[in-house]
């Protein structure tokens, strides 16, 4: 049962200015004292306690409100923060919010919900502070003093051309050392890309921490500046794509794109059970295979007695192997054209890991069941290993080329395969030693 809040002491922090606080312990209470809290803050305090909810509670905060308060906060939010929330709710009562906003904030809104979900138009802030090359530095300033409150940064300020196109930002910092007299255009760097509005939102995310820049540039077709991708977003951006890499190959499960106490117990199932479906029916691969090599477990029982050792090992060296490659796509350490180098590279791990774990298990296989199954023992692990190492590697590339998310490739699917086709290696090595 979820505890009910203490609204002394969420008042006395709001008083103080601890807003994300406030919004992490609203995430830990029923929705309707989410709703009753905010409804007795002041506006100047409930805004920006709702703006650091996550947007599945403030979902569920609107349906306790009245109009005037959803409104009222729901106008509050930045442009790309109000898009977020919109959009997983239901159309109807997304088109009553947009209409009941002031005309600049649904025009910006608007514009922003018309970018795919995932791209890095659907995360830019439209509003921003622009300089042109030719503004002398006092002229900037004070542009920046007259305009910078509508603006959602002011550290970060594009350049643009006559015709609207981006040709570089300006630090503040630059801009408060300069001259007065000086150029914008002298402290121009031009060295940070722009973003096409349609790209993939991690890409935005991912080329902000490769260059540590507080924004950056989000462009049209035709290189026009439309917004900025600020370094908070960004950091929200990879922790969401963070979560989904983790639960797709952790578990098999597909995100949930929610914090866990706002999903049903039904919705958690529900992501859960396709994935756990499909392995179970891949598992039958396993079962047939021990059906087609039965006479040899019968003639040799004491092979039985190493399956679980050779598949879990064999399991869990893929799952190594396919963890650091999709962790190494997504930061752009390895590239598609590297397939064949990887590859190899992962195979001769696994058979270098094989090779000593075969060495560490002979002899004693060798005291418990003899000599000859210590071999086969020995042979399956540096095989299987080898294997399942390639396999591990190749699983998450083969996705990647093909445009999937490689995560969907994940461990236990490729633990699953590796079961199956490890006992196939184990029972031929075993006919050939053994028979």
């Amino acid at each position: 049962m979820k505890k009910s809040p203490d609204i002394e002491k969420i008042r006395s922090q709001a008083g103080q200015g601890q807003f994300s606080q406030i919004a992490e312990e609203l995430s830990r209470v029923a929705a309707e004292d989410r709703a009753k809290l905010l409804a007795a803050l002041p506006e100047s305090q409930a805004a920006p306690v709702f703006r650091f909810l996550d947007p599945a509670y403030q979902e569920e905060v609107l349906h306790g409100l009245s109009q005037p308060q959803v409104l009222r906060l729901v106008e509050a939010l930045n442009p790309d923060d109000r898009a977020r929330l919109l959009e997983q709710m239901p159309a109807a009562l997304a088109r009553n919010l947009l209409t009941g906003l002031s005309p600049a904030e649904r025009r910006m809104t608007t514009e922003l919900l018309g970018y795919p979900p995932q791209s890095a138009g659907r995360y830019m802030t439209p509003e921003f502070l622009v300089l042109t090359p030719d503004l002398p530095v006092a002229e900037a300033w004070e542009k920046i003093r007259s305009q910078g409150k509508r603006a959602e940064t002011i550290y970060v300020l594009p350049v643009i051309s006559g015709d609207a196109r981006y040709i570089g930002i300006i630090h503040l910092r630059e801009l408060v050392m300069a001259d007065p007299e000086q150029k914008v255009h002298e402290f121009l760097d031009d060295t940070l890309p722009p973003i096409l509005a349609t790209e993939d939102r991690e890409i935005a995310a991912r080329s902000i921490q490769r260059t540590a820049a507080l924004a950056a540039p989000v462009v049209d077709a035709q290189g026009r500046l439309l917004g900025l991708v600020t370094v908070d977003d960004a950091m929200d951006i990879l922790d969401r794509e963070g979560e989904e890499d983790l639960a797709r190959a952790g578990g098999g499960a597909e995100p949930l794109n929610r914090p866990y106490f706002s999903v049903s117990v039904l919705r958690l199932a529900r992501t859960r059970f396709v994935w756990l479906l499909t392995l179970a029916i891949a598992a039958v691969l396993t079962v047939n295979v021990l059906k087609v090599f039965e006479a040899t477990l019968e003639a040799m029982v004491t092979l039985a007695l190493f399956i679980p050792l050779l598949i879990d090992t064999g399991g869990n060296s893929g799952a190594q192997s396919a963890t650091v490659l999709v962790r190494a796509m997504s930061v752009g350490e390895v590239e598609a054209g590297d397939f064949l180098q990887i590859l190899l590279r992962e195979a001769a791990v696994g058979l270098l890991l094989g090779s000593m774990l075969a060495l560490m298990s002979f002899v004693p296989v060798w005291l418990f069941a003899g000599h000859k199954i210590a071999l086969v023992v020995a042979l399956t692990l540096v095989c299987i290993c080898g294997w399942a190492s390639a396999v591990g590697a190749a699983v998450p590339l083969a996705a990647w080329r093909l445009g999937i998310d490689p995560a969907v490739a994940s461990a236990p699917f490729i633990t699953t395969l590796i079961d199956a086709t490890g006992l196939i290696f184990y029972f031929l090595i075993a006919r050939a030693v053994l028979f």
